[in-house]
């Protein structure tokens, strides 16, 4: 009999980071991260866009910092974030120029809770090691922590050439992709050396390997976590649109996660024209809750409907709670502790919509096509009410939002007393 796995591997031991008071790697939960994609020298936009990614439940977030506008903006971003209250960690992403930002900036070396350097463009030649020297100095002045995150476009071309001339000169050599990959390790951890001799302990240092290809960055994660225990961010760096860049993402990380691998994620979404960037973070979010590493919001489990289920009132009402209890988490962290681990059933038709609903803390459900018109609501396991009617979807979420104020609301009181 096949000996199937039904629960994730032991988490891969890596040391733990303080970014800006979250802990990355050890102990601590898998960290959801995000990245902005304003101008950080527009101010207005990117305290916005922070602010609204923090609210979403992002725990890091990423800005770019390219030029000297945007070096000088950070302190006054990380100010106007305290004044709203928003007390996320701000990563400074840096190319080819972050050593003489941070040096003509220390203002925004102070802000940041962490440097993200790229070793394939922090300097070329004879300057790569010395622009690298420079941050991690820097680094070490502001004690600050740093990710060195290896990018498969912009990867070390005189590392790369000379992995692919000794592969040639083997008599069974790898293919090129082998090689590849083989350099994107090899550059993450030759700088993570370079840091460390520098001065920057490991528990001040992430690793990063992206890649855009799903199999790729399996392969890259693997060997990483075989050969050492620093902290590893996860993240396709080119997922895609829509539901492209979901699946992509969580086939790549979901397989990692299994393994026991990664200690913060970043869901890559390339957004509509306009769309929203905080959708990167809900989906990093029901990543981890989906596979049981976190939870980070009630669940609402809702049948895909079928023939029996013509009506869509079903699919709104689990809509409108969803978007409700999203929406609502902000606050209710807070003033509901535990909140996020309720488990709301909203079901169609008679089959299925008993049985789920008395799994749930609280479900309902509705008619099929044909049925008596009447749902009834089960909390808790038991069977508390039937509604009927036209106003049904407005009475039940009544009834969820009575249910969260006894059952949350009593352990916030009992908590503060």
């Amino acid at each position: 009999m096949t000996d199937y796995l039904t629960e994730p591997l032991a988490r891969h031991r890596t040391v733990a980071v303080n970014v800006g008071g979250v802990s990355v790697g050890g102990d601590a939960p898998v960290v959801v991260q995000s990245m902005t994609n304003t101008d950080t020298a527009d101010v207005d936009s990117t305290v916005a866009q922070v602010a609204a990614l923090h609210r979403a439940g992002s725990e890091i977030v990423r800005i770019t910092v390219d030029r000297d506008e945007s070096a000088a903006a950070v302190p006054r971003i990380r100010e106007r974030l305290e004044r709203l209250g928003v007390f996320v960690p701000l990563v400074g992403d840096f190319h080819y120029i972050g050593h003489k930002l941070l040096a003509d900036h220390p203002a925004c070396a102070e802000a940041l809770a962490k440097y993200r350097i790229n070793p394939g463009n922090v300097g070329f030649r004879e300057k790569r090691d010395r622009q690298f020297t420079d941050i991690v100095e820097m680094a070490i002045r502001h004690d600050k922590p740093v990710r060195i995150g290896v990018n498969w476009g912009s990867l070390d071309q005189e590392l790369l050439t000379r992995l692919m001339d000794e592969n040639h000169e083997k008599g069974a050599p790898l293919t090129a992709r082998q090689v590849t990959r083989e350099a994107i390790v090899q550059s993450a951890l030759l700088s993570a050396n370079l840091a460390e001799d520098v001065g920057l302990p490991r528990s001040k240092i992430i690793l990063s390997a992206k890649v855009s290809q799903v199999q790729d960055l399996i392969a890259v994660y693997t060997m990483l976590a075989s050969r050492g225990d620093h902290a590893l961010h996860l993240g396709l760096t080119e997922a895609g649109m829509g539901s492209k860049g979901i699946v992509a993402s969580s086939a790549a990380m979901g397989i990692l996660l299994q393994q026991g691998i990664g200690d913060t994620i970043r869901i890559s979404l390339t957004p509509e024209p306009g769309g929203d960037r905080t959708r990167e973070v809900q989906v990093g979010q029901e990543l981890l809750q989906t596979m049981g590493f976190r939870q980070f919001l009630p669940v609402v489990a809702a049948c895909p409907g079928c023939g029996r289920t013509t009506s869509t009132v079903f699919q709104e009402l689990a809509q409108t709670i969803e978007a409700d209890l999203r929406q609502n988490m902000p606050v209710w962290r807070d003033k509901y502790p535990g909140v996020e681990e309720l488990k709301v059933a909203v079901m169609g038709c008679i089959v299925n919509g008993p049985g789920e609903s008395k799994h749930a803390d609280i479900g309902i459900s509705l008619p099929g096509t044909g049925e008596t018109p009447a749902a009834p609501v089960f909390i808790d396991g038991k069977k508390a009410a039937t509604l009927r009617g036209p106003d049904i979807a407005n009475e039940f979420q009544k009834m969820l939002g009575d249910y969260i104020e006894q059952r949350f609301g009593h352990a916030a009181e009992r908590k503060a007393g």
